[in-house]
């Protein structure tokens, strides 16, 4: 069953998100893991895209930006992508299946066929809201989760 992890962040801007969920690509990518990250849209995969080229001087996260709607379709072990219904046929396509971070403002029909499941939140009422609302949905279907508080390692 896949196991739903929550990163909890002080700071309040999407932007502190987006480079949170690129060292956790890093990290994962190091650890010989594929990685879909799912966005809302193309705006916000196009952000993660570009930050994932440059979050940090040293860091290399090679990766593809897949968006069907475009008909391009990458085989490597980490994606970025967006909107549900060609995502779920990209999904159903790709062998991905070891971490879906989800970016997106809503859980994606396809995250169960993934091993992990993360979720980021900031201290942004529109993020704090949906990833309520998430983890509401995973709870209720008796997903395994497990939150990180990073407000209080920050406090140290």
């Amino acid at each position: 069953m896949t196991k739903v992890d929550f990163y909890i962040l002080p700071e309040d801007e999407q932007h502190h998100r987006h480079l949170f969920a690129c060292r956790l690509i890093e990290k994962a990518y190091r650890l010989g893991h594929q990685v879909y990250i799912h966005s809302d849209n193309a705006e916000q995969a196009q952000q993660i895209d570009q930050l994932l080229w440059s979050f940090r001087p040293n860091s290399f996260v090679p990766h593809s930006f897949d968006n069907n709607a475009q008909g391009q379709n990458s085989q490597g072990q980490i994606a970025v992508g967006y909107d549900a219904a060609a995502t779920h046929d990209m999904a159903d396509n790709h062998t991905h299946d070891g971490l879906l971070v989800n970016l997106s403002t809503s859980v994606p029909d396809f995250f169960s066929r993934f091993n992990r499941v993360s979720e980021i939140v900031v201290q942004d009422p529109k993020i704090t809201d949906a990833t309520r609302k998430n983890y509401c949905f995973y709870r209720d279907r008796g997903y395994q989760l497990n939150s990180h508080d990073m407000r209080k390692k920050a406090q140290r």
